[in-house]
């Protein structure tokens, strides 16, 4: 399969940041979202056969794993890959974009499955029969751009009871490139409210103010390496 890289850092979402992972993430996406911070993951990568990643995530030496993309569910080696993982203990995550058939993964395998709201440009692609094939363990992610972005989601969570499908639903505010570019050393050193466009503290009022059964997401890698990707 066509692999963008692997390496070990510690995991920035979910419910297990904080956690040092193992990242496999595989190359080629089918949605184009406005806010992507991994484009260079589209085309770029080489070819490893899955007894050749397993090496490397050996290597690597962390008992949690994900598989990312780029949407990793486009290559059907995927599902072998994950197979073999799991036979090897691994706790398994797999970040997928919501747009293709998840039924094909294990159980054991724990998902996080985004929700694209509207300013993404990709709501249109969600696979809403997905939601049936979730389990309790598995996570909904959405990714917010502005206030309409969080009213839909709300409504979403609501409407299909998202919280009683799943243990966690995260909301987490969209990351804003053009802004980060922008800012001098010392914007970059002081704080973060620049760099995303929703600022964090709002969508936390807004989330306190509905009673809303969800988990505010900050991505703890940017944090750390004060990094955009």
């Amino acid at each position: 399969m066509k692999v963008n890289e692997i390496f070990k850092s510690i995991q920035g979402e979910s419910t297990c940041a904080g956690l040092p992972c193992t990242f496999i993430r595989l190359t080629g996406c089918n949605l184009r979202c406005s806010y992507c911070d991994t484009q260079y993951a589209y085309e770029e990568g080489r070819k490893l056969t899955t007894r050749e990643i397993l090496s490397e995530v050996r290597e690597l030496r962390c008992p949690l794993v994900e598989i990312t993309g780029g949407e990793p569910l486009l290559q059907e080696e995927v599902y072998p890959l994950m197979g073999e993982l799991l036979k090897e203990n691994y706790k398994l995550l797999l970040e997928t974009n919501g747009s293709l058939d998840i039924g094909r993964t294990s159980p054991q395998v724990i998902k996080i499955m985004d929700i694209k709201c509207p300013d993404s440009g990709m709501c249109a692609r969600m696979n809403w029969k997905n939601l049936e094939k979730l389990n309790p363990k598995d996570e909904i992610k959405f990714v917010l751009s502005s206030q309409r972005d969080y009213d839909w989601a709300k409504s979403i969570i609501r409407e299909k009871e998202l919280d009683k499908k799943v243990t966690t639903v995260l909301v987490s505010p969209a990351f804003d490139k053009k802004t980060f570019a922008k800012a001098d050393d010392y914007e970059v050193a002081a704080g973060f409210n620049l760099r995303y466009k929703l600022e964090p503290k709002i969508v936390a009022e807004w989330i306190l103010r509905d009673a809303l059964n969800v988990r505010l997401q900050l991505q703890l890698h940017k944090y750390i390496w004060k990094q955009i990707v």
